[in-house]
């Protein structure tokens, strides 16, 4: 599967695409709102949006509202990954049609579970 992880920190991607190897999942990275759209546009094959909030320019919430507004994306499950861990975003997020959510910092098992539970892979146990 392809997955997009949309973050402006490089380090934020790295460890994503760490993890997501271990799922061996395929990463796509966008370092703002406006390159996530524009690969989403030309891609048809992801099935995983990971998507930080606080980016310059387009937000992590403008990307989610437009993704939800087009019929190519709008059943690609989202998750959140973002350091906007006051519950009323959090609510405000899973309104606006977040699948899921992860507030940073985050351990990498986390992150798996956390995908796994977005994607409906099962339990599965993460862990070292």
């Amino acid at each position: 599967m392809h997955v997009l992880s949309v973050d402006d920190s490089a380090i934020v991607r790295k460890i994503i695409r760490g993890a997501l190897e271990v799922l061996q999942f395929d990463c796509l990275e966008a370092d703002s709102g406006e390159q996530a759209l524009a690969i989403l546009a030309g891609r048809d094959d992801i099935g995983l949006v990971l998507l930080d909030w606080n980016m310059p320019g387009m937000s992590g919430l403008e990307v989610l509202r437009a993704m939800r507004a087009d019929p190519r994306w709008a059943g690609i499950p989202v998750m959140m990954v973002t350091t906007e861990g006051e519950r009323h975003n959090i609510v405000r997020a899973i309104e606006e049609g977040a699948n899921n959510y992860l507030v940073k910092p985050f351990v990498v098992e986390e992150l798996l579970q956390k995908i796994s539970d977005t994607i409906g892979l099962g339990d599965g146990e993460w862990s070292d």
